[in-house]
């Protein structure tokens, strides 16, 4: 059932788990290196069947212990394994990690100069004992102070476990608890770049209307959108789907190169010469939105979020089709709207500036 080895990889995992939980490191490290070993011989109902027996040890171990563990774990992921059952306890081991370290971050200024990572227990100690002092009145204990440090230092190692299993839309649509995650992140962007790039997953749209009005040929389209991580892949990946064939009711212009289609879907991320824009975009509002930033950010008219298509004022060009390279985005293009819907959209959008 499980290939050529009879020491399959979820007999492994269990293993595993039950030497991280007795605190075995030496049983640990011989087991992560045969499951490593492992990797290259199982099938994608092997590495499914792995995950699971792995969650026990996931919930308790420490979080400043179980930085190879959440690695393993984004590895099984990224092989093939279904990530829906462990995501429940992902979600929690990370959402309390970033709301710890982002108590540290809050405090960081107030320890003076850069803090470097302890590498003895005298280190840690005192690097504690610093946090306490430094937060005078904050009620905050040594034990607490302890929880906050280690989170600072070991919880960007559990934010791959995340970043993988988000790139697919099952498992973003499956996320438990996204709120929480989400301010979490949010609340240490400023001071961990994998969690800005978390963040960036947790606001992606799926399954997402999109109305798109063209100002000047008066045409409108009904899309959905799923998968697209900012605006400059989403302005790439309309360019694709809309500019065609007129007679059907698509726009006039010059389509983008495949190159750049690809670059934006599941290509190479950088095509040669870059990517260059066909539209200037703005919202409902009449306000630019702008390539930097994403679907998510378009407000709301009524309830599908608007975008007005304008000839663009000026030459612009980016290099990065995608942002996430294991993500696929979705544009579905369900109808063209007949003239007087169309028009009918047009009366509530903002006039050309």
């Amino acid at each position: 059932m499980f290939g050529r080895s009879a020491i399959t990889l979820p007999d492994l995992c269990t293993s595993l788990a039950d030497a991280v939980i007795r605190l075995d490191s030496k049983a640990s490290t011989k087991t992560y290196r045969a499951i490593v070993e492992r990797l290259s011989d199982a099938d994608r109902e092997e590495l499914s069947a792995a995950l699971p027996p792995l969650i026990p040890a996931l919930e308790q171990v420490a979080l400043g212990n179980g930085g190879l563990l959440a690695t393993l774990v984004a590895g099984l992921i990224e092989q093939g394994a279904d990530p829906l059952p462990v995501l429940p306890v992902l979600v929690e081991r990370l959402s309390t990690g970033l709301e710890l370290a982002a108590q540290f971050g809050v405090l960081a200024e107030k320890l003076g100069d850069k803090v470097a990572a302890p590498t003895s227990a005298d280190e840690y100690r005192d690097l504690r004992e610093r946090v306490v002092r430094a937060a005078p009145g904050s009620g905050l204990s040594v034990e607490e102070a302890g929880e906050i440090t280690q989170a600072w230092f070991t919880v960007n190692d559990w934010i791959p476990s995340l970043l993988l299993p988000l790139q697919q839309k099952v498992a973003r649509q499956a996320l438990p608890d996204r709120e929480r995650l989400t301010a979490a992140a949010a609340a240490m962007t400023p001071h961990a770049e994998d969690a800005a790039w978390l963040f960036g997953l947790l606001e992606v749209l799926d399954d997402e209307p999109l109305l798109v009005l063209h100002r000047p040929t008066n045409r409108a389209f009904d899309l959905t959108i799923s998968g697209v991580s900012d605006n400059f892949q989403l302005h790439t990946l309309l360019a694709a789907t809309l500019i065609g064939d007129e007679a059907r009711g698509l726009l006039p212009g010059e389509p983008p190169e495949a190159a750049w289609v690809a670059s934006a879907t599941d290509g190479e991320l950088m095509p040669e010469g870059g990517i260059h824009g066909r539209f200037y975009l703005a919202d409902a509002q009449g306000e630019t939105i702008w390539n930097e930033s994403r679907p998510a950010d378009i407000p709301l008219l009524g309830d599908h979020r608007v975008i007005v298509l304008d000839p663009p004022p000026y030459e612009r060009s980016w290099n990065l089709g995608r942002a996430y390279p294991l993500m696929r985005p979705e544009i579905v293009l369900n109808r063209i709207l007949p003239a007087d819907e169309a028009a009918g959209w047009a009366t509530r959008v903002a006039p050309a500036a």
